[in-house]
Parts: C-alpha cells; structure tokens; sequence
C-alpha cells in the first residue's frame, strides 16, 4: 500500500495524530489473474485478445468478439487516463484492470446495463425470463398505500411517493378511494386516519406520465374502494379520459385466464371488488360497524371456520366504511357502476365459507385475494398447501399488519415461498425487509416481474404440489470472498464516523431465503482504514437457490456505542455472475451511493 495523503486531527487543541489514507492495491488474486492471462513474458499490458480470454473463461461472460474487448479497454483506459484517439495505450496495465474490477457499471455482480456493452452482452443488458406465461406465474413488485410519504396515521398524501415508486419499478400502485366531506369527489388517503388527502385525479395523471419510465410492462392499480355508487361512475369517466387506450379491461368483462406480463405491455389495469359483489356483502340489517369494504376486510380477520376471535394485531388492517352505505337509485348511478365494474380487469374476491374453502373451491376462475401478513402466517402453518395450489392460477397479496404504523415492512420469504405475487411492502420507508424486496426485484433487468421458480407452478401425477414444509437436498453451494472496500472517504466527511481516527470496518454476509438456507456471516474488523481489506471467504450451501437472497451490510464497530452504518445491498443469487465483481453499497434509504463499494468474489460449485 502507498502513502497518497495524510488527515491530521486536532484534539482538546494541543494533541495531534496523523492518519494515513492509502490506495487501494490489487489483491492477490487480481494479480495472479493478471498475471494468468496477460502473460508472464515481460508485457506490461493486457491486450483486447487475452481479455476475452479472461472475461470467458474467468469470469464466465459472454464477449463475442476481440472488439468488444476492445471497445471495453478503451472505455476504462479513457476514464482513467482521459487519452486520445492517438494514443499509444492498447491494453490494460495491472492497475488499469484493477480499476475496470472496481468499475461495477462494467463488472457489477448482476446483468450489465451499460451502454459500453449493450452490442457484445445485449442476452445480459435485457430482461431475460420468460415473460409469455400467465400473470400469476410472476412475483410482482407491490407497493402498499403508495400515496402516503411517512408514517401510516398522520403523514402526508402526495403523488410524490406514487412517483418515486414507478422510477424505481414498482408495478402494482395502492390507491384508497374515499369520498370528499360534500361526497361529491373522490380523495386518495387512509381513511380515518390524520393523513391529509390527495385528489384522484392528480394520482391518475401522475401514474399515466411514470407508469412505464423504468420498464415496459403492466402498472397494476389495486383500489380499495369505498365510494358510492355514484362516485364510482365518476371513477369510471376519469380512469377512461385519463389512461384511454393504455387502460387494459377485459371486453367479456370477465377473464378467464390471465393475461402475460408481454401481452400487457404498456397498460394499466384496475383491480378491485366489482361493485355488485362489493354492495352485496354488506346486507342491510348488518350493523354499520361490522360492514368491511374492502379486500383487505374481507380476509385480514378471516379464520378456517370464521369463528375465531380477531387477531388485536389486524385492527387496523380492516378499513370500516361507514360512507357507501349511501347507494345511488337513479339510472344513470346504476350505469355508472356497471362501467365501473366492467373496467376492472382482475376482481378481487371474498370468501364466502372461510378462508380455506375459498383457496380451495376458487379454482374454477381466476382472481385476487389479500391477506394481512400474520393471516397469512396462520394459513402458511395450517394449510400450506393449498396456498401453493391457490397461486398456481390466481393472485395472492398479502400487506402488512396494521399495527405497522412507521410504515415498517415484514419479511416476504415466507409470501413468495408459498407463491404469493403481489408482497406489498411501504415503500417510503426503509429497513431489512424493503432491502429484501430491493433485492428481489433487481433480478430480471429490474423491470419488476420475477418469473417463479417451476418447483411453485408444477403439479404431481396426483395432481400434488409442493409442501414449503417438505426439507429438500443442497442443489449448489455459494461462495463469496469478500475481498476489500473502498470510496467512503469520497463519499463522507473525515470525521464521520470518528473524530479523532480512520474507521474500522467489518461486513455482514447473509443469506436470506427459505430457514434452511438462511444463515449469517461476518469478517473481522479492519482497524484505522479507509480502504479495508478482509480477503475472507465464506461458503453458503443452498437448497432452494431460486428463492435465496445474498444481503450483504457493512458496518463501523463502535466499543461503546451502536456500530455505525457503512453501506448495504442485496443481490438475487439466481441472477449473481460468477468471478470477481464491484459490488455497489446503498445507504439506508435504499439510494446508491456515488463511491462506496465492495470487491468480491462470487463462485457457484
């Protein structure tokens, strides 16, 4: 390591201690790589030829020519260097290829999006499951009351959220529809609540402009609907003079399959309860507060006999409507609602004999049911099964509890294990759980539908399918060699993490995904370093690989208070490209950051 600068720190303004900052050097096996493939005859550069030879064989990639390596070592050698087209630089000194290592818009651990590749890996750059089958066959990227920029009892409703949410790829939008204090529009905000509204229209608009920014395919809007009936004649004119011919519906009015996320793309779905299901299930003589609206209501307290006490975590995950009991005689209202219905494209429905009978007799037609996240535990541990079964042809949601009120998030593991699609998840808040949904959703080319694993939509000669209970054998082993880090000292201030010394870092490997495969791992602690090296591995056996997450945090120790948070990803194991890779960090709140990443090794045995 050389020395590049120095910090000196003032203490009590009489003692003085000098740090050194270095640079960060090749480990050694970016230099036995180098050496491997550019030669041990006393060349001093890594020519286009012997790098294709490393990007095939070491790293596993898909170069297809000596020009698009070449294209590539022009890319770095002009970042570093700033050349010229008359340049006499051809190949990749061993610092020069140390740096295009770190540079992860070229080496990233997951498909490339880069522009510099786009020709020679255009197979990685794009979105590359299949994306012909049936919706359900998806995990779909859900946001939960997406209209709301905090806490879920007092904060504001905006578009801004809805916004943030369509750039980052998030697919399916919750909208809550309540009438305004004259009943005569509609506002978007969690009802009897301190939220402050938002109107529709500018929700509708705002999804119309975003929807497809990040990717191509459908933008699902989940409504929970609690409006008149003449207010949903107004939803009906507004969705229609709004989204036009971007509006998918059904011209039968009725799906008997569902469509696949390539027939949809570019269009906007409504699903909700049709009107006449959702008038009739709430009879007049059911007293006003037991009369649910929505389909979060009709499932969050939902027990395999209805007759169980309500869970008092799931109170606030009911929405009690006390305004759409007013209905609308006239003709026209009546018209309206008939409109309104005909333009949902996936009708949520609700069980009439509990939650198990309907997972089981729901199978002679296709559409949606939500679950609060500790029913769906409940039904998980009783009857496994038949949620598997349920999902092969129909959507399951489930949202968080009520009692969640800073907008935190549950873990999704055990939604996706049992083939839930739609995990809706807070998305103006942050912590372990949104990171794993981050994570998930960064498979595919982002484009936010992840196609399920076969094991989830294939039955036995008996017509059986998986038990998620059913402990299966190791498929392959990860391992991850975490070699160094490096850019926090270009992204925080000297004295950020300690006043008076250089950080000392460790990192957190973990692997999150069915309990089998689950487990934690760390390195040691760097002292006095802005540029740590660890060069540790770890191993990782897996059984279910296409569930499994790699979520990796690092950390500042502190002896006597809290450690410091240092950066945080997580990466879909299914999609991780094998070699050594720049793996970039992102703070808290899920933004990356300009500089801070890890070197890494990822190998498949």
């Amino acid at each position: 390591m050389k020395e590049t600068g120095s910090l000196n720190y003032k203490m009590f303004g009489c003692i003085t201690r000098k740090f050194r900052i270095h640079d960060a050097e090749p480990p050694p096996d970016v230099k036995v790589a180098y050496a491997k493939y550019a030669g041990s005859g006393g060349s001093t550069e890594m020519s286009a030829d012997q790098f294709v030879r490393f990007l095939a064989e070491f790293q596993g990639e898909e170069v297809s020519s000596v020009s698009d390596a070449d294209r590539i070592i022009h890319n770095v050698l002009d970042r570093r260097h700033h050349l010229t087209a008359e340049s006499t630089h051809q190949g990749l000194t061993l610092d020069d290829f140390f740096h295009y290592l770190l540079f992860d818009d070229l080496n990233g651990p997951l498909p490339i999006k880069s522009q510099v590749l786009s020709l020679s890996l255009s197979l990685s750059h794009r979105v590359h499951h299949d994306m012909t089958a049936p919706l359900q066959h998806y995990f779909i990227y859900t946001g939960h009351n997406s209209y709301l920029t905090g806490n879920q009892l007092s904060s504001e409703c905006s578009v801004t959220p809805i916004i943030k949410a369509l750039q980052r790829g998030v697919r399916v939008i919750e909208l809550d529809l309540w009438p305004n204090s004259a009943k005569d529009e509609v506002h978007v905000l969690h009802g009897r609540t301190l939220t402050t509204p938002v109107s529709l229209i500018k929700c509708l608009k705002s999804i119309k402009e975003y929807a497809f920014v990040k990717s191509p395919y459908p933008v699902i809007i989940t409504l929970e609907d609690h409006l008149t009936a003449d207010l949903q004649a107004k939803v009906a004119e507004m969705v229609t003079q709004t989204f036009g011919e971007l509006l998918y519906y059904p011209e039968s009015g009725c799906l008997e399959e569902f469509p696949s996320p390539e027939d949809l793309k570019n269009r906007i779905i409504l699903s909700t309860k049709p009107p006449k299901e959702y008038l009739e299930s709430k009879p007049e003589n059911c007293p006003q507060k037991e009369r649910y609206s929505s389909d979060e209501a009709s499932l969050g307290k939902e027990s395999e006999d209805q007759t169980a006490e309500p869970d008092p975590d799931d109170k606030n995950d009911t929405d009690q409507d006390d305004e759409d009991s007013d209905g609308c005689e006239s003709k026209s209202c009546q018209l309206g609602a008939a409109q309104y219905k005909h333009l949902i494209a996936i009708r949520a429905g609700k069980p009439k004999n509990g939650l198990r009978e309907a997972l089981r007799g729901g199978l002679d037609k296709v559409e949606r049911l939500s679950l609060s996240e500790k029913a769906l535990q409940r039904a998980a541990t009783n009857y496994g099964t038949d949620l598997v079964r349920f999902t092969q042809k129909n959507i399951l949601r489930v949202y968080p509890k009520g009692s969640r009120v800073t907008s935190s998030n549950f873990k999704p593991l055990i939604a996706w294990m049992h083939g839930a699609q739609m995990v809706a998840v807070n998305m103006q808040g942050y912590g372990k759980s949104l990171y794993l949904i981050h994570g998930m959703f960064r498979s595919n080319g982002g484009c936010g539908y992840v196609k399920k694993p076969d094991f989830l939509m294939m039955r036995g000669p008996s017509n059986e399918v998986l038990d998620p209970k059913t402990a299966l054998l190791v498929k392959k082993t990860l391992k991850v060699r975490v070699y160094m880090g490096d850019g926090w000292r270009l992204d925080f201030s000297p004295t950020h993490f300690d006043t008076y010394s250089p950080p000392d870092f460790y990192t957190k490997v973990y692997v999150v995904g069915v309990p089998a495969d689950s487990v934690k791992k760390k390195t040691r602690v760097i002292e006095d370093d802005w540029a740590p090296v660890w060069d540790e591995e770890f191993t990782f056996p897996l059984t279910v690989p296409e569930l499994a997450l790699l979520r990796i945090e690092v950390r500042e120790y502190d002896k006597t208070e809290k450690d410091d948070f240092g950066g945080q990803t997580c990466l879909p194991v299914s999609e991780l490209r094998p070699g050594i890779r720049a793996v970039p960090l992102y703070d808290e709140k899920g933004e990356k950051y300009k500089s801070v990443k890890l070197l890494m090794r990822f190998q498949f045995v």
